[in-house]
């Protein structure tokens, strides 16, 4: 768990804590939100960058492929966190 100190200015503090969003779940919510949404942005702007360099699409199977690929190094990368924190 990751503690965070903030600077607020003090009327949008307070707007924050009457519209419930200054609680640890609201709060986590709120940066979930915004991750999820940079990550569409960085999505949407690589695919501009690909089909202006005249990349051709993938296929389902390449797609397929590389999801697995990326899927077996999180795990990869999960089990030698997990190991860590064992150790």
């Amino acid at each position: 768990m990751t503690t965070l100190t903030i600077d607020l200015p003090d009327n949008i503090a307070q707007e924050a804590k009457d519209a419930g969003l200054l609680t640890p779940e609201a709060l986590a919510q709120l940066f979930k939100d915004a991750v999820r949404r940079q990550a569409g942005r960085r999505l949407l702007n690589a695919a501009k960058r690909i089909q202006a360099a005249g990349i051709p699409p993938m296929s389902d199977e390449e797609i397929v492929a590389e999801v697995k690929v990326v899927r077996a190094e999180r795990r990869a990368r999960q089990a030698r966190a997990d190991h860590a924190g064992r150790s």
